[in-house]
């Protein structure tokens, strides 16, 4: 993609430039590994939230361990490897290769006598189909009872200097706590994210346990999570939060046929019966042997499903679940699962591009400042540019102040404006606000009607010229979703076209630097991309004399995308 093409070019440049510097060179090497790599989504929230059993639910895996051992005390990444391997990077630089077990089914890392404190962090490499096309980061809790502890995912995730080591971040709460917005507050206000991009989505982790359990749980934790989302607090940190059972996810994704069977047993007594069991835990797994599933059993349960996830996997078993894999799908779509995955792909991985450049520019700025030197004004003016010329980028700072800070625009159009912009998602249809998989006369006439009715406001005499340029922008996402429902050529990618509407030069294989088509994400089949996904660049900054409309009629074509319409 042109846009992380252009942004590798200036990291060359940069390490030209910083060759005879250790440290900047070092930072420079990182920066150019991480725009070849897939979407670095960091996992953080406070102790006990369930960040390792929801990576698990994501991986389809039980990789993470879970117990408060001492490598979940330390930094984790999850990457793609072709075989298993574990190493742990020590303080001084060195690495070390890690005993692995595996414990009921789940994996445990031996640090074999390493002191925790000399982990620099954990490097897991996994053939994990979900890892191909994200890097998972599993972080200590913020508010662990060793502070040493929770400042490395506090330094990690949120430096004081630079943009953060994540591309994203996925925070796990129970509910709305001064230190969650502390951390939040400091992730959007490091370097990649300050008036640039909200890159995080909250989840009400352990939404199963909401209401003490009832089987109804889940839906009170939808509410909750409604309200948390329109939280103005809230709004200004994250994108969206969603209610996500892990423990039950996990488990759904990882379900054994033993288990099922004895949740089919189990849930075929009478209802008196199945009542009684379920009181409390201690009388659940008791001494005895019932329909055949013993106490061992019973408590293996308990630690799999947890007493809310028993009861709602007994009622689908009585309501038509007829097999382990039915049973498993349900659970995960009652767990929340899938709306987060849906999150991801199409908050995240459809702008990983955008979201890598920015906190590479963002730590490109960071060094400028820091270590200034003769022979780093091309930098400077390259940084300049890519920020003018891309029309993702500037997508997800509109977004982002718009949350923050509000636009010059009416209030009765906000709402709107921030659809537009893919706040609820890139597809054409979360766009648009049309249902899911409209067909192309959908979104053709739609896009029309909403591209006149943008174009008014951005010639109306009495739009202001930052309303204007907020117009402009609008406009050009519109031109991009009518340009390729038209059938435009290409269909590429916003960043695959220069700021003069010409084909970039492609600097090596595409696969190299985000994820191949077809490959498996986060446990899934790689859906086909949809329409409107990343739409084109266009040049932005607005020092002339030009009228508003005068400077967007000048402008390239509209931009192109790589997607498909959903016939």
């Amino acid at each position: 993609m042109a846009l992380l093409d252009d942004a590798a070019g200036l990291v060359r440049v940069a390490a030209e430039v910083y060759g005879d510097h250790p440290r900047s060179a070092a930072l420079l090497g990182e920066w150019g590994k991480r725009l070849r790599e897939p979407l670095r989504l960091g996992v953080a929230g406070m102790v006990k939230a369930g960040k390792s059993t929801l990576l698990n639910a994501l991986l389809g895996e039980r990789i993470a361990p879970t117990d408060a051992g001492e490598c979940t005390r330390a930094i984790t990444w999850y990457r793609y490897g072709d075989t298993p391997a574990v190493s742990a990077l020590l303080s001084d630089g060195s690495a070390k290769r890690l005993a692995v077990r595996r414990t009921d089914g789940r994996l445990a890392f031996d640090l074999g006598g390493t002191g925790v404190d000399e982990v620099e962090r954990i490097d897991v490499r996994w053939p994990s189909a979900g890892l191909r096309s994200t890097v998972l980061i599993d972080t200590p809790g913020i508010e662990s009872v060793s502070e040493r502890i929770a400042a490395r995912t506090v330094s990690f995730l949120t430096p004081t200097e630079g943009a953060s080591n994540a591309d994203a971040i996925i925070y796990l709460m129970r509910h709305v706590h001064p230190s969650d917005l502390t951390f939040l507050e400091s992730f959007r206000d490091t370097a990649a994210g300050s008036a640039h991009t909200v890159n995080a989505i909250a989840v009400l982790s352990r939404a199963d346990e909401v209401g003490a359990g009832r089987i109804d749980a889940l839906l009170s934790a939808r509410k909750i999570a409604d309200r948390y989302r329109a939280d103005p607090r809230m709004r200004v940190l994250a994108l969206t939060v969603l209610p996500v059972a892990g423990l039950l996810a996990e488990t759904a994704r990882t379900l054994r046929e033993g288990e099922f069977a004895a949740v089919r047993s189990l849930a075929h007594l009478d209802r008196a019966r199945r009542d009684s069991l379920l009181l409390s835990v201690d009388r659940f797994v008791g001494n005895d042997v019932i329909d055949g599933v013993d106490s061992a059993a019973r408590r293996g349960l308990i630690d799999r499903f947890g007493v809310s996830g028993i009861r709602l996997a007994m009622s689908l078993v009585r309501g038509g679940a007829r097999s382990a894999q039915e049973l498993s799908e349900q659970l995960v779509l009652q767990s929340g699962l899938e709306e987060l995955r849906g999150a991801i792909r199409q908050q995240f991985r459809a702008r990983q591009a955008a979201l890598k450049v920015r906190a590479v520019v963002a730590g490109l700025e960071a060094l400028l400042a820091e270590e200034p030197r003769p022979g780093t004004a091309p930098i400077a003016e390259g940084i300049e540019r890519i920020m003018a010329a891309s029309h993702e980028l500037r997508e997800l700072e509109l977004l982002a102040r718009a949350r923050t800070e509000g636009l010059a625009l009416p209030v009765e159009v906000a709402g709107e404006l921030e659809r537009l912009l893919g706040a609820d998602g890139t597809e054409a249809a979360e766009r648009l606000g049309l249902r899911a998989g409209a067909d192309r006369e959908e979104v053709r006439a739609r896009s029309e009607a909403l591209l006149a009715d943008w174009r008014a406001r951005l010639e109306s005499p009495s739009t202001t010229r930052a309303a204007a340029r907020v117009c402009g922008e609008v406009v050009r996402t519109l031109e991009g979703l009518l340009s390729e429902v038209a059938g435009t050529d290409g269909l590429r990618a916003a960043a695959d076209v220069d700021s003069a509407g010409r084909p970039p030069q492609r600097g090596g294989d595409e696969g190299d630097q985000q994820t191949e088509r077809g490959e498996t994400e986060l446990g899934e089949q790689d859906e086909p991309q949809g329409l409107g996904r990343g739409l084109q660049r266009r040049e932005l900054h607005g020092h002339h004399e030009q009228s508003a409309v005068q400077q967007h009629a000048a402008e390239q074509p509209p931009a192109r995308t790589r997607s498909t319409v959903g016939e």
